[in-house]
């Protein structure tokens, strides 16, 4: 008889590995998401992405979206229920209490590779910190923040030019595969305490941490590189910078200085080094090609770009 699971999680990161378990042996009895959530200016009442996929593809399974789980007597019993064999948990956005981690073993999908970067943006602070490598790790769930014995990992290779989205699907990939491969080894595998003395830890992310300045080159594209999905990175007088690449990190130049106005790009200079901007977008207004925005700004070779 296949094992029953039940699935925690919310974004696109999470739908990816329950693709892989719907499509697997094992027998998905019911998902916990975060609630509908108001979105955009109109605040547009909107699902969860996994719970959106759920209603695109008729899948017909319970569906759960407690606003808490600490001290929900009526989540525990729900869950209690269902009796699950394993509860698989993947960005789902909330720390289960104690009452839900006794039911049956519980599973975190972490995408990082354990104990570095706890908390929330594991996969940004990866690549903020221009580490060569990143993953994901299983593990067994307790009442701490990502700090039970690891089960498994699987690596992933940061290309220099790898920015957020293309991380977060291929570790999306990697989740999912290693999802099957913990719980088809489960009965084999000799959970591995976390190293206390190498853990790291990283924040949510807010809308401010997109601010950017030309001090330094490399720095300005790491941060691109981390959050170009959401929420960008921004000047302080709210111009948008898209389509960034580092040229070099040693020159030195006055910040922010126009160095080259090309058809389809700008080259800029920090403080050290300089970048390339193919995409300048003003506040409120719509995106252009930046040599486009510079002229229009009636700026030249050797202005600042403020």
């Amino acid at each position: 008889m296949s094992k029953k699971i039940l699935f925690m999680g919310t974004p696109d990161y999470a739908t990816r590995i329950f693709k892989e378990l719907i499509n697997s042996s094992y027998d998905l009895i019911g998902l916990f998401t975060q609630p509908d959530k108001p979105v955009g200016r109109k605040q547009i009442l909107t699902a969860p992405h996994i719970k959106q996929f759920c209603i695109d593809e008729n899948i017909e399974l319970p569906i759960f979206q407690p606003e808490k789980l600490r001290g929900n007597e009526q989540a525990v019993l729900d869950i209690k229920k269902l009796n699950p064999d394993f509860i698989i948990v993947a960005a789902y956005g909330q720390i289960l209490p104690k009452e839900i981690l006794d039911i049956a073993p519980c599973i975190n999908l972490h995408a990082s590779l354990l104990p570095k970067y706890r908390g929330a943006s594991p996969i940004q602070e990866s690549l903020l910190n221009d580490d060569d490598f990143t993953g994901v790790t299983s593990m067994f769930m307790e009442e701490g923040l990502d700090s039970g014995d690891i089960l498994a990992w699987q690596y992933l290779k940061i290309t220099p030019t790898m920015e957020v989205d293309l991380a977060f699907d291929k570790l999306s990939d990697i989740a999912a595969e290693l999802t099957i491969t913990t719980l088809d080894n489960f009965e084999k595998i000799q959970p591995k305490k976390q190293n206390e003395s190498e853990v790291s830890f990283c924040k949510k992310i807010k809308k401010e941490h997109g601010l950017v300045d030309f001090s330094n080159a490399k720095a300005l594209f790491l941060k691109y590189k981390a959050y170009s999905y959401w929420p960008g990175v921004f000047l302080s007088s709210g111009l948008k910078l898209k389509d960034i690449e580092l040229i070099e990190c040693n020159s030195s130049n006055t910040e922010a200085t126009i160095l080259q106005i090309e058809e389809d790009y700008i080259l800029l200079g920090c403080k050290k080094g300089s970048i390339k901007i193919k995409t300048i977008q003003a506040p409120s207004k719509k995106a252009l090609v930046s040599s486009v925005y510079i002229r229009g700004q009636r700026l030249e070779i050797g202005d600042v770009l403020k």
